[in-house]
């Protein structure tokens, strides 16, 4: 006669351990630009993020060939995000608010300026390509006769600030204390009153505007 089984309470028993969910390649780039907003370009690798993912790496370069390469997918991932409004009546108002997108685009993603910095526009995935022929197509409609050369102009400002900003702002996390904080040590002025982003978002302001000065005067 075979043994009765122990009957056991539900409590009393352990939970299957849940399936690996199957890799693909968004997984790979969403957790990738995890890593890279947390720890920037330089702490990136495919083993860590194999076993961020609970894989190894092997697995990942089943999807994505090489580190250069998820660099590549990661930058056309976050150019989604970069809005350009349609070309309207007002080029200068349209270009502005892109160029203010891009900006905050590149704060919320600290890497994504010293990689652009390094490379350019090379990293021409679809989005990134979408970017550009939405941008293209507003100073187009602006009337400039070489509307690429035009973007390119504004591109490298933003891209120059960006850069340059996203090196402060890393910089501001890695000492510990808030952006008033660092600037009043490293000025002497009191942290009391002071408005960092304020002030970064004005300077910004001041040197786009100065740049779309240089651009409308191609148009007289």
């Amino acid at each position: 006669m075979a043994p009765k089984k122990k009957a056991t309470s539900v409590w009393a028993r352990q939970e299957a351990a849940p399936e690996q969910p199957a890799l693909s390649r968004e997984s790979i780039v969403r957790e990738a630009i995890v890593m890279l907003d947390a720890e920037g370009a330089d702490a990136l690798s495919m083993r860590k993020l194999g076993a961020q993912l609970g894989s190894g790496a092997t697995s990942l370069y089943r999807h994505v060939a090489t580190r250069d390469d998820l660099i590549e997918l990661a930058v056309d991932e976050v150019f989604g995000e970069v809005a350009v409004p349609p070309a309207g009546k007002d080029w200068r108002a349209d270009i502005t608010a892109a160029a203010r997108s891009f900006r905050e685009t590149t704060l919320r993603h600290l890497w994504l300026g010293s990689v652009l910095g390094q490379a350019g526009m090379a990293h021409l995935g679809p989005n990134l390509a979408s970017f550009a022929n939405r941008l293209d197509a507003v100073f187009e409609a602006a009337g400039y006769p070489e509307p690429r050369g035009a973007m390119d102009t504004l591109l490298s400002y933003v891209i120059g600030t960006s850069t340059t900003e996203g090196a402060w702002l890393t910089t501001v996390a890695r000492s510990g204390e808030t952006e008033a904080e660092l600037v009043a040590r490293l000025s002497g002025i009191p942290a009391e009153g002071l408005e960092p982003e304020r002030i970064r978002q004005e300077k910004f302001d001041y040197g786009l505007a100065v740049v779309l000065d240089g651009l409308a005067s191609r148009l007289k």
